[in-house]
């Protein structure tokens, strides 16, 4: 069955590829570090320290400072670990330039990645290597749903958190009433050549949509009636995805409305599934949030007093929740004001927070900081003792959560 998936660890790892897949160096000065779970943390430190004695050769005296800044900072940052994570570690450490050439700042972004690294990899060049990322987040364990009766078939495709109705066919059979003018068997004859000849079809359409445009590790097949049955047992369908099989379910509804109702019902089959995690978190909080006393919360203040208060049991949040939260320091005294807003409304928020002066000193003089909402309700949830779970916005579970403003908790106890 399907391997369980950190969503929050997902999430991240989009988020981090996002953002550095277009990030340029100067030179060869940007470390991309891969650390898999039984890698010795000493190991990896020992053979940085021989990288930053060889950067001591490089000729350019910017290049030479930037891959030796971002040499340390990477061993500083993995001397904070006792260990090394279950997962592994992935570290993306350099200059980058945060207004035109002369404005470089060392950044360091770490990674908790969804899946074990599998080979260490060190690397500094112009650009990070995110190719091994890239490949984590590819979902392998893909299921195929074909739901099937005389009138049309239905092909739907289920990998990780995504699901969705591929294509859907209609038979063009006869009705079982024979037109005037035919003998009953002539009529039976016809259509069960009409049929012979819409089950190819449909073997055809799932050989090329379950193998040559996507390879599906398994296949679940259902309908109304014995007709999913009677082709079961026909030669039509691919040998190869008839080994796939791993149920065959009864259904009312045949097309893109059985592919849905398959979904459904086949949980027991798809229980590790992303998109049938994502879907039962959601109908369980719309059904807190329906009863008069439920177990569930919406609104982001609502949420974080809760999470203070080690009420949540579990985050639920949209991958699109988009907002962030925006914090400016006074560089004179220290004090700290902050906001959580919309990412589309940062510039006019930090323009409004820095425009006012420190309310201790008078100063305008601030230092800006903003971080995702997501990062901060983990980092809260974990502190709590409860779940963070991110659900995919492009499914039908994501758009009812957004009319929550794209997040919700699920509650121990009422406040």
């Amino acid at each position: 069955m399907p391997e369980k998936v950190d969503s929050v660890a997902t999430y991240k790892t989009r988020k981090v590829l996002k953002e550095l897949s277009s990030k340029k160096g100067r030179g060869t000065e940007l470390v991309s570090l891969y650390i898999p779970p039984k890698k010795a943390l000493h190991e990896v430190i020992n053979g940085l320290r021989e990288e930053y004695g060889t950067a001591s050769n490089i000729k350019s005296d910017t290049t030479r400072n930037h891959v030796q800044d971002a040499l340390t900072r990477t061993m500083a940052r993995l001397k904070l670990f006792k260990k090394t994570p279950e997962n592994g570690i992935v570290l993306f450490v350099g200059a980058l330039p945060t207004n035109g050439p002369g404005s470089e700042q060392v950044f360091v972004n770490e990674i908790v990645p969804p899946k074990p690294v599998q080979t260490f990899l060190y690397r500094c060049d112009d650009h990070f290597h995110l190719e091994h990322l890239v490949e984590m987040l590819k979902v392998s364990d893909i299921i195929g749903i074909l739901s099937i009766d005389a009138t049309e078939a239905g092909y739907g495709i289920v990998a990780g958190d995504k699901f969705d109705v591929e294509k859907v066919i209609t038979s063009g059979i006869s009705g079982k009433t024979r037109a005037g003018g035919q003998s009953a068997r002539r009529y039976q004859r016809l259509r069960e050549m009409e049929l012979s000849g819409y089950y190819s079809r449909a073997a055809h359409h799932a050989k090329r949509i379950f193998l040559e445009e996507t390879t599906v590790k398994a296949l679940i097949i259902s309908g109304p009636g014995p007709t999913k049955d009677y082709f079961l047992t026909s030669d039509y369908l691919d040998y190869r995805l008839k080994d796939r099989i791993i149920g065959v379910l009864d259904g009312a509804y045949s097309g893109s409305e059985g592919v849905r109702e398959t979904l459904e019902k086949a949980r027991d089959l798809l229980s590790n599934v992303r998109v049938v995690e994502e879907r039962k978190l959601v109908q369980r909080f719309l059904q807190e949030i329906n009863r008069e006393k439920g177990l569930a919360i919406y609104g982001v203040s609502q949420i974080i007093q809760a999470l203070k208060l080690a009420s949540v049991d579990v985050v639920i949040a949209s991958d699109d929740l988009n907002m962030l939260e925006i914090k400016v320091k006074c560089k004179r005294c220290g004090e700290e004001k902050s906001k959580i807003i919309k990412r589309q409304d940062y510039v006019s928020e930090k323009q409004e927070l820095i425009s006012v002066p420190c309310p201790s000193c008078s100063s305008q003089d601030y230092i800006a900081e903003e971080r995702d909402l997501i990062d901060i309700l983990d980092d809260l949830a974990l502190d709590a003792g409860a779940k963070m779970e991110v659900v995919s916005g492009r499914n039908e579970e994501g758009r009812m959560l957004k009319s929550f403003g794209s997040l919700g908790a699920l509650l121990r106890y009422r406040i």
